[in-house]
């Protein structure tokens, strides 16, 4: 096998100009599952870390850096978008109880610290260093918790991209590291329970890639050691999801059941010396949606209201209901935050985006609109003055800071001594942004947002990149990106498809595009791709498809089922064998998404889409970058090293199909440092130049 992959190393120009791929040996097995059958030809790339895969993993590597360094011959953004990167602007920093938080690197190379400070415009002041916990190891912070008076600091590090992550603490009365640390915590938030201690889950796995088993919540108290942590409640048996938040006093615990079909809903008093869980719904199978609790009410919304809605009742008696703020028709409900004397509730129509402040009667206060274009975010609220602090920006509108007061509807931009005012990159109307809809073979409306320099010429021979998601009801927000802005800045037009499966539109959207309904999703991006064609946006020659994750499986599915359609296909992390998805980490939690792979007409409807599944010996597939990581726990990168050895080892296959595995890396990718997230960028806009241009 060795011999094989050093003679491909040598002869390596020749491959990139006749595609002659890495020869990867074939280990056939027939699979039968629920009457399917099917032959899979390279089940040895799914024992991850042999070295056997490990070895395929680096020449695969080695491949795509000699790829990029053609590339950068012509295209190499990194320097442009450093430069563009130094006029950007950022939110200001976040209030959590006492303190306002802020992350800075020290180091391009490294990951970036927590500081702290006292109030909004002082200096900020270094607590903690993720760079000094691990020597040789990425190690970033994932969030950060303050204890009930701000007096501990609980915080979660992610090592090397897993999911799998570690709670530290520190003293923030003496500034000083504290000796407390939980290990094997997976998918946890952190609660308090005041400045006594936390409650977390717990992960039981013994292997990276095993079906998850992140079933037991525990509680902690601050001095003592793990192994004294108090089991609070166990769905290990019941292999159940489990989910918490503590509020006035009181645990709340809602528990999954392992199928997705319903959830039971507890509560505990923090006061009592031993934590008793009572249950106050149970076998709910409504998608009763937990908000917030406040002065013994629960609020909630249910699947019964497609926009969403706030609903409450009285926690001693369930059967007492009322609503608080109806639905809005045709406007989204996206997120609803609950402060002492106020809701606020952010919304979503097509191309526009507002907040609106009630009061707990749901009596309207005040409405704030993005302009057109711009979507909003929310930072903090200031109750003793009454200031809302919010941020507007897009893909290509870098974040602006407002304060708005609730008493005088004044609405300024606010900048501080960490987040100054700074010139502008381009004129707000440099670059055009439109969301619009278009119509998909069912004859339903889908909301696209397009964006292009103004003025440009649409005459079907723009390189053009289509993105989506239309996955677990997620609702797209955009990501300023000054390596988009480097693509568009070279003639590129970016466009982002509202598919179904998402959750844009409102309940119906996601439920008409999960399960059996899931072809919908992939149909609806198809429909995207011929849209943007039909209307001389693009043409299959210049259009580039690209998606993370749900993503990834979106773009593995519209490349198999329409290969003609695209010049270039990007999946990353991408779900691409849905015979085995199931078998790793959380993909057993995903039935009710994908469906439930022991029932035959699940698993038909899975096979029939399966992006590995359905790769044809005779086709020559897009030109195509795959991306993985070699830490994701949570898509395993086995989905990516199966669709590229089978793409690869297929006469037919012309264009080339690189695969990159990133090292010490999770389902995130590298993003450790700013030097790697630049490269990732550029490697990324850089590749997609390159190709729609050839």
């Amino acid at each position: 096998m060795k011999t094989i992959l050093l003679s491909i190393f040598l002869s390596l120009p020749h491959f990139l100009i006749c595609q002659e791929f890495p020869v990867v040996k074939k280990t056939p097995i027939t699979v039968t599952k629920n009457t399917v059958s099917f032959q899979d030809d390279y089940p040895w790339l799914e024992d991850m870390r042999s070295k056997e895969v490990n070895d395929w993993v680096d020449v695969q590597n080695k491949l795509v850096e000699e790829h990029f360094t053609e590339i950068y011959k012509k295209y190499n953004p990194s320097s442009i978008i450093k430069e563009y990167d130094k006029s950007t602007t950022y939110k200001i920093p976040e209030r959590k109880g006492k303190y306002y938080y802020s992350y800075y690197r020290k180091e391009n190379n490294k990951s970036s610290a927590l500081y702290i400070r006292n109030n909004i415009d002082e200096k900020s002041v270094e607590i903690i260093d993720p760079n000094t916990i691990y020597e040789g190891k990425n190690i970033t912070i994932n969030n950060h918790y303050p204890s009930g008076s701000s007096k501990y600091l609980a915080y979660k590090i992610r090592i090397d991209g897993s999911d799998k992550e570690e709670i530290r603490f520190f003293d923030l009365d003496k500034r000083e590291k504290m000796e407390d640390v939980l290990y094997n915590v997976k998918f946890s938030n952190v609660s308090w329970n005041g400045n006594l201690g936390i409650f977390y889950k717990k992960n039981s796995n013994q292997q990276q890639f095993a079906k998850d088993s992140t079933f037991q919540l525990y509680y902690h108290k601050i001095g003592f050691k793990q192994e004294e942590d108090e089991l609070i409640y166990d769905g290990s048996n019941a292999e159940s999801n489990i989910s918490f938040f503590t509020a006035w006093e009181k645990l709340f615990v809602i528990e999954d059941d392992k199928n997705d079909v319903s959830k039971n809903y507890y509560y505990g008093n923090l006061k009592d010396e031993k934590m008793v869980l009572e249950k106050f719904v149970e076998n709910d199978s409504t998608n009763f949606k937990f908000l917030s609790y406040k002065n013994n009410r629960i609020y909630y919304s249910t699947q019964k209201y497609n926009w969403g809605e706030i609903r409450s009742f009285d926690l001693n008696n369930t059967a007492e209901n009322s609503v608080v703020i109806p639905q809005i028709y045709n406007h989204l409900l996206q997120k609803s935050l609950f402060y002492k004397d106020y809701i606020i509730c952010k919304y979503k129509t097509i191309g526009k985006n507002y907040f609106i402040i009630y009061d707990y009667n749901g009596k309207l206060i005040r409405k704030v609109e993005a302009p057109q274009g711009l979507d909003l975010d929310i930072i903090t609220f200031d109750a003793l003055r009454k200031d809302i602090y919010y941020g507007t920006y897009s893909y290509v509108n870098r974040y602006e800071n407002h304060r708005f007061n609730i008493d005088t509807d004044a609405d300024i931009l606010y900048f501080t001594k960490s987040t100054p005012a700074k010139p502008t990159l381009f004129p707000f109307d440099y670059f055009e942004t439109k969301t619009i809809t278009y119509k998909n073979r069912d004859n339903i409306e889908v909301p696209i947002t397009i964006v292009h320099k103004k003025g440009i010429l649409l005459d079907g021979n723009n390189p053009t990149l289509l993105k989506a998601y239309g996955g677990f009801g997620k609702v797209n927000s955009p990501n300023y990106d000054t390596g988009l802005i480097y693509f568009l800045e070279n003639g590129g037009i970016f466009a982002y498809a509202e598919i179904r499966g998402g959750g844009e539109k409102g309940v119906k959207w996601h439920t008409d595009g999960m399960g059996l309904k899931k072809m919908n999703s992939f149909n609806d991006f198809i429909d995207a791709a011929e849209f943007l064609i039909k209307e001389n946006y693009t043409s299959p020659n210049k259009l580039a498809i690209t998606g993370a994750s749900q993503g990834g499986l979106l773009v593995g599915v519209a490349m198999t089922q329409r290969p003609e359609l695209f010049k270039v296909a990007i999946p990353d992390v991408g779900v691409l064998d849905m015979a085995i998805f199931h078998n790793y980490s959380i993909g057993r939690f995903h039935y009710d998404e994908y469906g439930n792979p022991e029932k035959v007409e699940d698993f038909k409807a899975m096979i029939d889409y399966s992006p590995y599944h359905n790769i044809k010996e005779g086709i020559n597939y897009p030109i195509t970058l795959i991306i993985t990581s070699e830490n994701d726990d949570r898509v395993p990168p086995v989905h990516s090293y199966k669709f590229a050895a089978k793409l690869q080892n297929r006469e037919a296959q012309k264009n080339p199909v690189f695969i990159k595995t990133l090292k010490k890396s999770g389902h995130y990718g590298n993003n450790s440092s700013y030097e790697n997230r630049i490269q990732e960028k550029s490697e990324l806009y850089a590749f997609l130049l390159y190709h729609l241009n050839q």
